[in-house]
């Protein structure tokens, strides 16, 4: 399995504070890593460092295999949308390739995405109505159609079961799994430490400011001790 991520001796923080220090790991392409640690520890600080959004104080965060910074699907944690903004399901999904676009107009490229993205999540009977009007479980998959339409390599999700009831994060779990098995990289903050939780083959953990990756039945072995 090629490497699509690496990040290397990475030190995050904010102003004089330091999150996480000498950070070391690797993704490989079709790997599905789940990022815990108790609240404070730095997973979203992790994150934005992948995602760009904050500067490393040292290290690096290399990546690779066709991979860019640029083109990295994300579910942030909180998504807020106006409920009196009239958004259609396709116009939602259809924003994730702004980051694509070569002009001021979607192109049928652009299209193309995001009706791919519809279609592989099985909600394009729902691309012409209201977002305002869907349920939580259906607003959460538009919005993982969204991102996907962002990238074809890496997606991050951010806790994206917070807001679901039992049946609706299952079922989003169960959709998460599949897009791994079709070859999409994965990387999700979870704050569900139990086996049905920890879809993924490998679990980032981070505490007291250091990080660790180990497969996921490496550290449920040591975390049911």
């Amino acid at each position: 399995m090629a490497d699509i991520l690496i990040v290397k001796n990475l030190t995050l923080g904010y102003g004089s504070s330091i999150i996480l220090k000498d950070v070391n790991f690797k993704i490989g392409d079709g790997d599905f890593a789940c990022i815990v640690g108790a609240n404070g520890s730095g997973k979203s600080t992790l994150v934005k460092g992948i995602l760009g959004l904050l500067e490393p104080k040292n290290g690096e965060i290399i990546f690779q295999n066709g991979l860019q910074q640029t083109t990295i699907g994300y579910l942030p944690q909180d998504t807020h949308t106006d409920p009196a903004f009239p958004a259609k399901v396709q116009e939602i999904v259809l924003s994730g390739t702004l980051s694509q676009l070569k002009g001021p107009f979607y192109s049928q490229k652009e299209h193309t995405k995001a009706a791919t993205s519809l279609k592989r999540l099985n909600i394009t009977t729902l691309k012409n109505e209201p977002f305002s009007s869907l349920s939580g479980g259906q607003k959460q998959k538009v919005l993982l159609a969204r991102a996907l339409s962002a990238t074809s390599k890496l997606l991050i999700l951010d806790e994206p079961s917070n807001n679901l009831d039992h049946q609706s994060k299952k079922d989003f779990y169960q959709t998460l799994k599949q897009l791994n098995k079709d070859g999409l990289t994965i990387i999700m903050i979870t704050h569900d430490l139990d086996a049905e939780d920890l879809i993924g083959n490998k679990v980032i953990a981070l505490d007291s400011g250091h990080v660790q990756l180990a497969t996921t039945k490496t550290y449920l072995k040591g975390y049911q001790r």
